[in-house]
Parts: structure tokens; sequence; C-alpha cells
């Protein structure tokens, strides 16, 4: 692989206003992930997850429940560590953009009538930390500045 591509993937601003967004995001995404993958907190885990994917109509249940249960999961680990933080927030953000899409849209904005203010929010946190990379005290930087 191309040295200029792994430096643009660990390269990051050196500003710690980064760090309230992907400690918060991350443990959003990190528990939100754990519902759908273990039922913790409350969720469905996977064989609950699957059968309301299917509903929607996003199938395979089990095998998308895996997968978006798996991005946030290990995505929100990712962010919390400030490790792969462009990439991974790329992904949480599509994540964000089919969940208002396809679940919320049609609510409307707000929260309490299952909108898509939520995720609107998890979206802008993302694509935030996609433009500025994981910040000061991140794995990145660290990587960053051995690269």
């Amino acid at each position: 692989m191309n040295n200029s591509i792994i430096k643009n993937i660990f390269n990051t601003d050196n500003n710690v206003s980064t760090l309230p967004l992907r400690f918060v995001a991350g443990i959003i995404f990190a528990a939100h992930g754990a519902q759908k993958l273990f039922a913790w907190f409350g969720g469905y885990g996977l064989d609950g997850t699957g059968q309301w994917m299917e509903s929607i109509g996003l199938g395979p249940g089990y095998l998308m429940a895996l997968k978006v249960g798996s991005v946030e999961f290990f995505g929100g680990i990712l962010l919390i560590l400030g490790l792969l933080t462009r990439p991974t927030s790329v992904v949480l953000a599509i994540t964000m953009v089919v969940a208002i899409i396809k679940v919320h849209i049609a609510n409307g904005l707000f929260m309490a009538n299952n909108g898509y203010e939520f995720a609107l929010a998890l979206l802008a946190m993302s694509v935030a930390l996609a433009i500025h990379g994981g910040g000061k005290y991140s794995v990145d930087q660290t990587i960053s500045q051995k690269l």
C-alpha cells in the first residue's frame, strides 16, 4: 500500500476538540452495537434484531444485524481509542444515513416519535470525526507521529 495513503488514514489534527466527540460517539455506538450483538442494555441480540431488520426490508436480517452490530460495537471502541478514526467514522456515518432513511425519516425529526434527530446528531459527529481525525490523545496521532 502506498505510504502516503497510510499517512492520510492516520493523519489528524493536533486538537483536543475531537476528544469529547470520540468518547461520546464511541460510547453510544458501542452500546448500541452491544444491544444488537449481545442483547446487552435491553437489546434484542442478533436473532431479535435480525427479525426486525428483515421486517423493514433489510435482509437477510440476521446477517444485517451482525454487520450493523459489529460496525457499531467495534467502531465505537475504535473511536474511543482514536484508532482508524477517519475510516471508522465514514462507515459509521453511512450506517446513520441508512438508519435515517430506512427507519426514522417517516417519523419526522423528534425522538419522541422515533424520529431522526438522534441519528442525525450521530451522523454529524461521525462526519466531524471523519474530517478532523482522532485529534490529540488518539492512537492515530501516536501512529502518525511515527510515520
